[in-house]
């Protein structure tokens, strides 16, 4: 069975309070059987429109990865991510 991903790519405004929400997002990974390949980290855009923070979460399935980003436990961290950037998600099936 392919694995799930969730890919994020982040602008962070407000570091305070994103770390706020990266500390209960973390929880809800663990919950979910996540486990985190790219947090942050040195990148380089190689093409079009890049963030400054890019994140790669691995789940055993896809709607493992599904449920983690519709779960309240998300939910909840979403909350503290309020007003302290601009994030893209995505939730991909893997190979």
């Amino acid at each position: 069975m392919p694995k799930g991903y969730v890919v994020a790519r982040a602008k962070v405004t407000n570091p305070t309070l994103w770390a706020n929400y990266a500390a209960k997002a973390s929880e809800a990974i663990k919950q979910y059987g996540g486990t985190p390949l790219v947090r942050g980290g040195q990148n380089t855009i190689a093409e079009g429109e890049g963030r400054a923070r890019n994140v790669v979460i691995e789940f055993k399935d896809f709607e493992s990865a599904k449920a983690y980003v519709n779960s309240p436990e998300y939910a909840a961290a979403r909350k503290e991510r309020e007003g302290a950037g601009e994030i893209d998600i995505v939730v991909v099936e893997g190979v």
